[in-house]
């Protein structure tokens, strides 16, 4: 059998397109933090689940969800807002506010691209 593998000239453009919805996962998970308590993976999950369910911003199921909520947890822990202690974790002092701070400082960025590209269209 003979395979001919035409090589392609044209170039190819990477559009990027990034959809930028609220991020409910970390948004629940500092709110759960917030509260002076330690907490193990399995309850603060739990938590999160429940208060995500009530708001009915669950999706791609609980296994995916619980994925998503350590990573995000990962990200918490490495960023020094949350301190973990063997499998326990707790909420530091300023975290809601660097949370904050982070989602204004999004908006802000999206704000500046939108901005930037409305008057290179014009």
């Amino acid at each position: 059998m003979f395979c001919v593998h035409m090589p392609t000239t044209t170039t190819t453009r990477k559009t990027r397109f990034s959809r930028r919805v609220p991020d409910h996962v970390t948004d629940e998970l500092v709110n759960v933090l917030s509260k002076p308590e330690t907490y193990e993976f399995n309850t603060l999950f739990g938590l999160v689940y429940d208060n995500l369910k009530l708001k009915n911003a669950v999706s791609g199921g609980e296994e995916m969800l619980r994925l998503r909520s350590y990573e995000k947890l990962q990200n918490l822990v490495g960023r020094g807002l949350c301190c973990k202690v063997g499998k326990t974790y707790r909420g530091l002092d300023g975290l809601r506010a660097a949370h904050n701070a982070a989602i204004e400082a999004r908006s802000a960025a999206v704000m500046a691209r939108t901005t930037a590209a409305a008057a290179a269209r014009s």
